[in-house]
């Protein structure tokens, strides 16, 4: 509808105090002179049919109980209004409002709050000039700059920064402020902020705001400080941020607080990239601890060799094996006795593959309870079971990139034997406890004195582990099937032991060399090495002897099985046949339990007596059915008369 002006209106329209007539309950604006157009941006000549509560935005429900009390009353006054005007910015506004004679429409007079509030201090300034102070245009320019000046830091700020009223009403916003949270001013300005973008904690949960450290400015006048808190983005996002809440004081009346806050997203990505860093450098360094672990145990047990010493057709076969299999990645299964060097070979082929810059990291798994073999293999999770108090690295882990060595491979549980298998088909594997599947690039080689096939047929051993494993078999030849290379081991094991005990010039004569060719050497290269170590230590001469080695020299043990037999009636220079060999070791252990009085580990047991590992002498024992604890009830008695066995 086009504007008429009414008498009243008419008489409005030079006064500087804006003036429009309202009818609430049409919601419609009647007339206004031109100080409210001017306010409100709107030209007099053009059409007033927008309703009026379009230009109340958040504070419609105030105008709602304001106009119901002047026509209730007949007159009013509120300060908590807010206009927009035509391009929707708004204006703080102080309202007087009278009810017309016998209408129901209002007459109100609207004063810019921001602008009165500048008159204000011009009036005070001018009064200050009166008694001597500057000009008031100065002053007016003055403070003219120091507003554009803030506005322009507002501005050029790059923490968001708002205003809230003692309501917790937003009262402005800077530029910085609508980026970060995507609200923009004029969403924000006479709207409850804790409500729009602080209702909630980062998991959800809701914020009461009597709870809230910002409203807590307005009860206790203090300012506060929070690090680690998250606004919420007009999107639903979370936005971590830190922030100041700062109360308002004027006259010494709390009317309000100003809160500074930064996003710190960036921040806190930057904390969760080096705490994944910090996390991936400890497991780094667990694992070179436990690499380096390995090695130094490997170093004290003097197991550095780096060639294979003979030139016998079934050495040179082994060094033709090896030199064929190490470049590739083909799994290796090493069979033979015990004390053969079954582990010298595995270390032969890891130094010449491409491997070698890896460890190589050897499993003993006879030596491993029944029940740890899982966490040995794979390691496990803090909690996952009794004992477990922190992550550890397994085997497989720790030979990533490089070669994991399972010796005595036929003690593995039948149990962990299907995931193994699934390590050696897939190289994936889960720790105890965990749920993460974990990828692994790990060379397996595998070595064994037991018979794999009989156990297969037995049910003792998968049949599709064993053929995984036996990519490329290799026979680790006993001693006594490659005599000729005695000579050459003894001279070279005689060479470590006189370095390892500082006995330099003891010396082999060629008639002791002949002897140690003709003793078939049950334990091996490894015994033929500690029978020189033992003959180093004891000699006074400089002249190493062997005459106690004699397989005639062997008598029976003290419980034999009724399957024994006697001793091979075959002189030493003559081969012996597999059975009589068997019995012949047989009858060696039931001697060299005898003599340790039923022990098998440690200094004077039976394993050291003949050469072998305790693990592998205790795995014969039970092969053969012999309790070593029959042996026991010869033991000594001390002064006291009690048995120590």
């Amino acid at each position: 509808m086009a504007v008429v002006k009414t008498p009243l209106m008419q008489m409005a329209s030079h006064t500087p105090l804006a003036m429009m007539i309202i009818d609430p309950l049409n919601d419609s604006l009647i007339e206004a002179n031109a100080a409210a157009c001017q306010l409100l941006l709107i030209d007099t000549h053009d059409a007033l049919d927008t309703p009026f509560s379009h230009r109340l935005g958040a504070t419609l429900a105030l105008w709602v109980s304001f106009s119901d009390e002047v026509l209730t009353t007949g007159q009013g006054w509120s300060d908590d209004l807010v206009l927009l005007d035509s391009i929707r910015q708004p204006r703080r506004v102080e309202v007087f409002g009278r009810r017309l004679d016998n209408t129901s429409q209002l007459l109100l007079t609207v004063i810019d709050r921001h602008k009165a509030e500048q008159r204000r201090t011009r009036a005070e300034l001018s009064r200050q000039h009166r008694q001597g102070g500057v000009g008031w245009q100065r002053v007016e320019q003055v403070f003219e700059r120091i507003e554009k000046q803030n506005q322009l830091i507002l501005g050029a700020a790059g923490e968001g920064i708002y205003g809230l009223d003692t309501e917790g009403k937003t009262t402005f916003a800077n530029p910085a402020a609508e980026r970060i949270l995507g609200w923009s001013t004029e969403d924000m300005v006479g709207h409850d902020a804790h409500l729009m973008f602080h209702h909630s904690h980062i998991d959800g949960r809701y914020f009461p705001v009597h709870q809230c450290p910002i409203h807590a400015s307005f009860s206790d006048g203090q300012v506060h400080h929070v690090e680690n808190e998250v606004f919420w983005h007009k999107n639903g996002e979370a936005i971590p941020v830190e922030y100041t809440s700062t109360p308002i004081f004027e006259m010494g009346r709390l009317i309000g607080a100003v809160v500074l806050f930064r996003d710190i997203r960036e921040r806190k990505r930057a904390e969760q990239q080096l705490r994944n860093a910090l996390e991936e450098v400890e497991s780094l360094k667990r694992r070179l601890e436990l690499e380096n672990q390995y090695l130094q145990e490997e170093i004290k047990a003097e197991v550095n060799h780096h060639n294979i010493v003979g030139n016998s057709p079934a050495v040179n076969k082994l060094i033709q094996q090896i030199a064929m299999v190490a470049p590739t990645s083909a799994n290796v299964l090493i069979s033979g006795e015990s004390g053969t060097g079954k582990e010298l070979i595995a270390r032969a082929i890891h130094t010449s593959s491409t491997r070698s810059d890896r460890p190589l990291i050897r499993v003993n798994c006879a030596a491993i309870p029944r029940d740890l073999f899982e966490s040995e293999f794979f390691g496990h999770v803090k909690g996952a079971f009794t004992g477990a108090i922190q992550d550890r690295l397994g085997r497989f882990e720790l030979a990533h990139g490089g070669t994991l060595f399972l010796d005595e491979v036929g003690e593995i549980p039948l149990e962990l034997q299907s995931k193994l298998l699934r390590v050696l088909q897939d190289q994936q594997f889960e720790r105890v406890g965990d749920n993460r599947t974990r990828k692994v690039d790990v060379r397996v080689i595998a070595a064994t004195n037991r018979g794999l096939k009989k156990m297969i047929d037995a049910g003792q051993f998968r049949e599709d582990l064993y053929f995984r494993l036996n990519v490329f078999p290799i026979d680790s030849v006993p001693l006594r099937k490659r005599v000729e290379d005695v000579p050459l081991l003894a001279r070279h094991f005689l060479h470590r032991a006189c370095l390892k005990f500082n006995k330099p010039g003891v010396r082999i004569a060629p008639a002791q060399l002949e002897a140690l060719m003709h003793y078939p050497w049950p334990g091996n290269i490894r015994e033929l090495e500690n029978v020189i170590e033992r003959q180093v230590i004891v000699t006074q001469d400089m002249q190493l002897s062997f005459a106690d080695l004699s397989p005639t020299d062997v008598s029976s043990g003290p419980v034999p099985s009724s399957t024994d037999t006697q001793a091979p009636d075959e002189s030493p220079d003559q081969p012996m046949t597999e059975h009589a060999l068997y019995q012949y070791q047989r009858r060696n252990a039931l001697k060299a339990l005898e003599a340790a009085n039923g022990k098998i580990y440690g200094a004077g047991g039976a394993a050291e007596m003949l050469g072998v590992k305790p693990t592998t002498f205790a795995s014969r024992l039970h092969k053969w059915g012999i309790n070593p604890r029959q042996f026991r009830k010869h033991g000594r008695k001390n002064t006291s008369g009690a048995t120590i066995s």
